[in-house]
């Protein structure tokens, strides 16, 4: 009898995470098949890639046609679409607070140079040149 119990209990040990995992994974994937099928034109998806669309036409059972700019249309497959993405509202207070950042954004600082000149500079992010690449 004793020789018994502990490869039964090694079984066990092995046997219990392996049967939790697999009722995890078969969620994750009954949640995965609700969601490709409850979509409908003008719902807002992100693709596996990272692409962000708006669903065009989800009539067919295996693509869905989602339009990444107003008229560009492009059929993926449906299993591409990871997850419904809320719209985003811009209420009247975001709307406030943006043209605050861009007055500062736009403020001039007086520097002055080696040869005693002032130079006026715009604080705030500028723009980098171009990398020119391969030249030495």
């Amino acid at each position: 009898m004793n020789q018994l119990l502990l490869p039964l209990l090694l079984m066990l040990v092995v046997a219990i995470p392996l049967v939790m995992g697999t009722r995890k994974q078969k969620k994750a994937a009954a949640k995965q098949q609700e969601l490709l099928a409850s979509l409908a034109p003008g719902d807002r998806v992100m693709t596996t890639s990272g692409l962000y669309a708006t669903v065009a036409d989800a009539s067919a059972d295996t693509t869905i046609d989602l339009e990444v700019t107003p008229g560009q249309i492009s059929t993926w497959l449906r299993q591409a679409v990871r997850e419904k993405i809320e719209p985003v509202v811009e209420s009247d207070e975001d709307a406030t607070d943006t043209s605050d950042a861009d007055e500062a954004v736009e403020e001039t600082v007086v520097v002055e140079s080696k040869d005693d000149e002032r130079v006026e500079e715009k604080a705030g992010a500028q723009i980098a040149p171009p990398l020119e690449h391969g030249k030495k």
